[in-house]
């Protein structure tokens, strides 16, 4: 069962400091990159991609056709994000090699339709036969095993992972997040690219703008550049943009993990979820 790792990068210099500075991307075994297509510069990105010897992209917020047929002209890989079956079906015609179906409960940028990847999942599988991965929601094995019962091949693991020792995150940043409740995380700015937030000053204030009718043209003023940066890997908490999914409320009892922690309990409660289902459900269906 493949988990991708799903993780943070800042335009434009993306993913220049995160090859570059390791090495070459064959050396340090990169998997992939996901790149927003929205991304400002979005052709020095994709040059670096191909000149750093990234194998695997994985594009989102944006038409899949603009660099597909380039990027796999270059022997790349091209895995595209979807919210919606409609959107899938769009991405297997411009000739993806994958798909990510991502649920609203995912963190930072969003589908408009706030659909759960619970229905997602299946909407999605119907549709194409490319292989799927699942995301939004998803940081245990029980998770895992759910979205294989769905029809996912794979899945895409975001906030789980970015709340590790090893993410580029700030530590302030991380602390936060690990002490989030149910309800502590918001979809927001649905005018612009709706974004999943959790709750602080910048978050009030982009609820209270939306809420007192404000204009596209307010929420970009208001939203400034920079302010996920700000939030996220400077660990400003009063002004900063903090981007987390819904599924951070499930961690407030676990801490700052490494990664080898983190993978071990997802493969240890999936192949649990797996032996406890056997034992305890399938059969009580048998007629």
């Amino acid at each position: 069962m493949p988990v991708v790792w799903g993780c943070w990068v800042q335009a434009p210099c993306i993913p220049k400091p995160y090859v570059s500075i390791y090495g070459s991307a064959v050396r340090l075994r990169i998997i992939g990159v996901n790149i927003p297509l929205m991304y400002p510069q979005i052709e020095e990105i994709m040059q670096i991609v191909v000149d750093e010897g990234v194998r695997i992209v994985f594009t989102s917020a944006g038409n899949p056709t603009t660099w597909t047929a380039w990027l796999k002209q270059h022997g790349i890989t091209v895995v595209h994000v979807v919210s919606s079956s409609r959107f899938a079906m769009k991405a297997e015609a411009a000739g993806v090699d994958a798909i990510v179906a991502e649920g609203f409960e995912a963190g930072g940028h969003n589908g408009r339709e706030e659909t759960t990847t619970l229905c997602l999942i299946p909407a999605v599988r119907a549709v194409t036969s490319l292989p799927l991965i699942a995301a939004g929601g998803i940081a245990t094995g029980e998770a895992i095993l759910a979205m294989r019962a769905l029809g996912a091949d794979g899945v895409q693991v975001g906030t789980r992972f970015a709340l590790t020792e090893e993410s580029s995150a700030s530590e302030v940043f991380k602390e936060y997040c690990l002490h989030l409740k149910e309800g502590d995380t918001r979809l927001l700015l649905k005018k612009l690219s709706p974004v999943r937030l959790a709750r602080g000053n910048f978050q009030q204030a982009v609820a209270a703008a939306e809420a007192a009718g404000a204009t596209e043209e307010d929420l970009r003023i208001l939203l400034s550049r920079g302010r996920a940066k700000r939030g996220i890997f400077e660990g400003d908490l009063e002004e900063g943009e903090l981007e987390i999914g819904q599924v951070s409320a499930l961690l407030n009892e676990k801490g700052i993990q490494t990664v080898a922690e983190v993978m071990d309990e997802l493969v240890t409660g999936y192949q649990q979820a797996c032996e406890t289902l056997a034992a305890n459900v399938c059969e009580r269906w048998d007629v």
